[in-house]
């Protein structure tokens, strides 16, 4: 077969699938979580009548008006970077019942919610469970972007089903401490977060059995799933640029 031909069919299915806005799994329970794909690192879940934001943002583009999205019961923001933390959008998606989980930096300059720090967790309810885990730089150059002990990654647990998103990182010593994650999200673009061959590694020390790349901008991001093959990972690619 002409390379150019085997080459196009491997992309097809990735390109195609690149703009699906929605992906269903079922917690243990047997309970719906949606997962609405926004944008960037901003992610929509619905469970059990609830929604749950991770970094919503409105300004990048494409330009997302979150007052016209139901509003949150969560809020989890990882960090105080603009493509993270967005006033405005918590402010669209916020009620009086709305709990805001953060780290510290973006508790004081939003004045509200509940600072989780790395290693902290705590139970919204009975069926909502969330860990904050560490999320920083490693590599020399790069600490400056994400140092160590200031940002967020958050694991959320659905009655069982235990969802990942890595925030801004690079592949940390941490992630050996990863169990039984069901669904990950990891951001791949240089020089803030992973390198593709550091999101592979990152992906093959959880072993998630769902992964979607995310935070990925210009990055070649239809070279994850071919350098994964044979991993048994589901890796789904959609609209993270």
């Amino acid at each position: 077969m002409n390379r150019k031909i085997f080459l196009a069919l491997c992309l097809l299915p990735m390109t195609m699938t690149a703009a699906q806005k929605q992906d269903v799994f079922k917690a243990p329970s047997g309970k719906t979580v949606t997962i609405n794909h926004i944008k960037h690192a901003s992610v929509h879940i619905e469970y059990d009548g609830m929604n749950i934001y991770v970094d919503p943002v409105s300004s990048l583009e494409p330009k997302t008006n979150f007052s016209l999205m139901p509003k949150a019961n969560i809020v989890l923001v990882t960090h105080e970077h603009f493509d993270h933390y967005d006033n405005l959008a918590i402010g669209h998606l916020a009620s009086p019942a709305t709990t805001v989980y953060t780290n510290k930096a973006v508790n004081g300059m939003l004045h509200r919610g509940l600072v989780l720090n790395n290693g902290d967790s705590i139970t919204y309810n009975a069926h909502i469970r969330i860990w904050a885990v560490p999320a920083y730089n490693t590599t020399e150059g790069r600490e400056k972007f994400h140092p160590k002990g200031r940002d967020n990654g958050y694991i959320i647990s659905f009655d069982g089903l235990r969802i990942y998103f890595a925030g801004d990182t690079e592949d940390i010593p941490e992630m050996d401490q990863l169990k039984d994650i069901d669904v990950a999200f990891l951001p791949c673009n240089q020089p803030y977060t992973m390198t593709i061959d550091q999101l592979v590694k990152a992906a093959n020390t959880i072993k998630p059995k769902v992964l979607f790349p995310y935070h990925f901008g210009d990055t070649p991001i239809n070279q994850v799933p071919m350098k994964l093959i044979g991993t048994g990972i589901d890796v789904r690619i959609r609209d993270y640029k």
